[in-house]
């Protein structure tokens, strides 16, 4: 980890390579020693209503300079724990994307997560748009998985104007494939990214669906008993789950979105009941946010997640 005094140079935030939290680069993805190991997959061809997701992975990367903590870690007075203390985590680069060629692009994002995995490793991933959750998901073939998914819209198209793989169709995709054992979608809300018969196809293959406003009325502790316990987790965020007033720089805003502590004490939950071993965050667009929130919430919320996934496991 390169952070505080190391060979005679500060290294404070503002300068150098802006690497996820400053952490250490390894482009050798044959020797991933790490507890967490971040992906960039700035991929977005042809999916979005508003381009600009494939800048996402920078813009994150750029913003997580913010929360560079380092070997001391990040205290945090309400818990009173100091969560990242020790933890290892790398940046890993990006996938080489090839923006006119979807099956390429997608293959080689699943090379990354599955070198993740074979080194023992937790796989963050930047997106991009959604569509890259389908291949992080053939990446963890024949490991039993339950999707949980922050998002606004379901998801869930099964093929429009011939797009199988594109960003509206990543959870009808998971829901095919035999090692994802059930899905929870959270913050679907106003007119979405599926149709009717895309909500009930959703239900028959085992999704439970919530919406923001359902979401309140139940609170964080009736959802996460709907959520199955003691089993393994993959978490997809699509940072339009967020209410756009606090994440502008997205491709489809939606509003009446989540804030930030209902999604982080819904994440805490999980990490309480069960194991989070994947995790990817999409759609965040920079270019629509010239205050850099968007980036700096994708990143808080990146580190927060990693530090009470660290943590809960004990």
């Amino acid at each position: 980890m390169s952070h505080g005094y190391e060979s005679g140079r500060l290294n404070l935030p503002f300068v150098g390579i802006s690497t996820f939290g400053k952490n250490r680069y390894e482009p050798d993805w044959s020797k991933i020693d790490a507890d967490f190991a971040i992906l960039g997959a700035p991929f977005d061809f042809g999916t979005q209503w508003r381009a600009g997701a494939r800048f996402g992975p920078r813009g994150i990367r750029e913003a997580s300079t913010l929360f560079s903590f380092g070997h001391a870690g990040a205290y945090d007075h309400e818990d009173d724990v100091t969560y990242l203390q020790g933890v290892r985590i790398v940046d890993i680069g990006d996938a080489d994307i090839v923006h006119t060629d979807t099956e390429t692009s997608h293959a080689n994002i699943e090379t990354g997560v599955r070198a993740i995995l074979a080194a023992g490793a937790v796989p963050v991933v930047l997106g991009g748009d959604h569509s890259i959750n389908i291949p992080c998901i053939r990446a963890f073939a024949g490991r039993p998985i339950h999707i949980v998914q922050i998002d606004a819209h379901l998801d869930f198209v099964d093929v429009r104007h011939g797009v199988r793989n594109g960003h509206g169709n990543p959870m009808r995709r998971a829901a095919e494939q035999d090692h994802v054992t059930g899905l929870t979608q959270l913050g679907i809300r106003n007119v979405s990214s599926t149709s009717k018969e895309g909500y009930d196809a959703a239900r028959a293959m085992g999704s439970d669906i919530l919406s923001v406003r359902q979401m309140r009325k139940l609170g964080v502790e009736a959802v996460l008993a709907r959520i199955p316990k003691g089993v393994d987790y993959y978490l997809t965020l699509d940072i339009d789950g967020f209410d756009p007033s606090i994440a502008p720089g997205t491709g489809t805003p939606s509003h009446g979105g989540f804030l930030y502590y209902e999604v982080l004490e819904l994440i805490d939950g999980l990490t309480r009941q069960g194991r989070i071993v994947g995790i990817d965050l999409v759609e965040v667009a920079p270019d629509y946010d010239h205050t850099g929130t968007t980036t700096i919430l994708a990143a808080q919320i990146l580190l927060n997640t990693i530090g009470r996934i660290a943590h809960n496991r004990g």
